[in-house]
């Protein structure tokens, strides 16, 4: 028996996972769904070591965010073999990877969600529902008054109903199936004059997903997987915008678009504490190990591990061919999936070795890391969703740094909270090659997470009130958190209050009274003076 709710969180990502805490902190009840067997999104179920900004260890994050950073290093200081100058490190890097100054295993940072939602469901105030996807929403007017799942193991329909309904899903896919107003892919250039706009729209063009997976490296053993069905495609396809094949480790340069070598050396003898991951001085992206290692071996006692890990989200594996928003997403994924065992296979048997040699067979794909029987990612890393039409829209001319200025950006008079990332697109459906500028560390309207029109659901995730090109800044670990967070709060205290989301956003004192509850939680909502990258 599920009970009755006063909010539901569809979707159980990072956003969603950080909606329920701030929803059952405020005392109020919530029921979370989760399309897999795993909550936190892209840190987990997508496996992706998260993307921050370099302040990040000082500021520019909600407290509750920088407490899930400290357990997660809390969990390796305590159960890992660390060595003793690593174990003495405040701001230890687990994986030393080049991307984020914290990589580190999914199931860890699974272990730590699990654990700060822990309370809650035992005092009775959450309900967790894994393997449930929404199929069908009903709405009178402008409410939204139930959502229908469907339980993945058994195909058993549950429909459900709260005061509030937040969209936490990767897609946005409760905003089409509720009938709620927004945006897809590429707006056009005359909807908010953005530079980097085609000139129409184009709802299909989106940013490629990427199916990840883990490897491990073990010199003298085979580990070759079976050929996969569709290698010989993905060996063969040479993209126009490409310098050669996709498999091969000449790509892009994201920020310049100037053919880049990479390098690929399985577990280097470099000491991981050399490492440093500052993605405002470099992108970290040119040594392929090293840029999303997520455990280094070099960093715990002697024998303890004979291998590090590494996490494949690579320019090698980005999937672009078909949109995986819409209709086509179940072969979008299919072939996703299929690239990415396609590279496996070529890193295996035919990528060019330092030693002049080809093929690393002792690499081994790692099912333990992903929790998956074929060792992908259980999702896509999905970059891009439906975008709510709201209140407030970002548009590059908030945020763009050529435009703004390194010190500009626009300051929102409702502003819930902070974010810094460089406005990074990757290569789209609509046949774009990267979109990589920079940007200003940005705020967080409250109107981009208020609908134009419906009055009880709201946001949660990637799919607030952004563009095409500012979603390439808005998407990142430590923003979607923030958005959760915020969305949490804020229908918790829409309920106790008994008003309504656009009335908090519009009228002055309502506003302030609740930046206040955000304060006191230690939702940053502004900046210190810091400079754009």
């Amino acid at each position: 028996m599920i009970p009755e709710a006063d909010i539901l969180v569809v979707g159980g990502g990072l956003g969603g996972v950080a909606a329920a805490l701030a929803a059952c902190r405020a005392g109020r009840s919530v029921v979370l769904t989760e399309e897999t067997d795993w909550i936190g999104g892209q840190l987990t179920s997508q496996a992706v070591p998260p993307d921050e900004h370099p302040w990040v260890e000082r500021f520019g994050t909600t407290a509750s965010y920088r407490r899930l950073r400290e357990e997660i290093r809390r969990y390796y200081r305590h159960w890992y073999p660390l060595r003793a100058e690593a174990l003495a490190l405040t701001d230890l890097n687990p994986g030393a990877g080049r991307v984020s100054k914290l990589c580190h295993e999914p199931r860890v940072a699974l272990a730590v969600l699990e654990g700060m939602l822990a309370p809650h469901r035992a005092a009775g105030r959450l309900t967790v529902l894994t393997e449930h996807r929404p199929v069908s929403a009903e709405s009178d007017g402008d409410f939204l008054r139930a959502v229908t799942l469907r339980d993945l193991r058994d195909g058993t329909r549950r429909t459900l109903t709260a005061r509030y309904v937040l969209d936490a899903t990767e897609t946005g896919e409760l905003l089409s199936l509720a009938g709620v107003e927004h945006a897809n892919g590429a707006e056009s250039q005359a909807e908010f004059d953005e530079l980097h706009a085609p000139d129409e729209a184009q709802p299909d063009n989106q940013q490629g997903i990427t199916v990840c997976f883990a490897l491990s490296h073990h010199e003298g053993q085979d580990h070759t997987i079976d050929r996969p069905d569709d290698f010989d495609f993905w060996r063969a396809y040479r993209p126009a915008f490409w310098p050669g094949p996709l498999l091969g480790f000449e790509a892009p340069d994201p920020r310049t678009l100037e053919p880049m070598p990479r390098t690929f050396v399985p577990n280097p003898e470099l000491d991981p504490l050399a490492v440093s991951a500052d993605q405002s001085a470099d992108a970290g992206d040119k040594e392929l190990w090293g840029f999303r290692r997520i455990l280094a071996r070099k960093l715990h006692t002697p024998g303890a591990f004979d291998s590090d890990i590494t996490l494949v989200n690579w320019p090698l594996n980005d999937y672009w061919l078909k949109p995986y928003v819409g209709e086509q997403q179940a072969e979008a994924l299919r072939e996703a999936r299929q690239l990415s065992l396609s590279l496996l296979y070529w890193l295996q048997t035919e990528a060019p070795r330092a030693d002049g040699g080809t093929g690393f067979p002792g690499l081994r794909i790692r099912p333990d890391v992903t929790g998956t029987a074929d060792g992908l990612a259980k999702s896509a890393y999905v970059r891009e969703s439906r975008r709510i039409k709201a209140v407030t829209t970002v548009t590059e001319h908030d945020v763009a740094i050529d435009i703004v200025g390194p010190y500009g950006g626009t300051r929102y008079r409702d502003s819930v909270g902070v974010g810094g990332y460089r406005i990074d697109l990757h290569p789209s459906t609509g046949g774009d090659n990267y979109v990589d500028i920079g940007s200003v560390p940005f705020e967080i309207p409250l109107g981009a997470l208020v609908p134009r029109r419906v009055r009880n659901l709201l946001p949660a995730g990637k799919n607030i009130g952004t563009t095409h090109i500012t979603n390439g800044c808005y998407r990142l670990h430590p923003v979607e958190w923030n958005v959760g967070e915020v969305a949490g709060a804020l229908a918790a205290h829409c309920v106790a209050e008994d008003v309504e989301p656009q009335q908090v956003q519009a009228e002055e004192k309502r506003f302030e009274d609740f930046a206040r509850l955000l304060d006191r939680d230690g939702v940053q909502r502004h900046w210190p003076d810091v400079r754009g990258y």
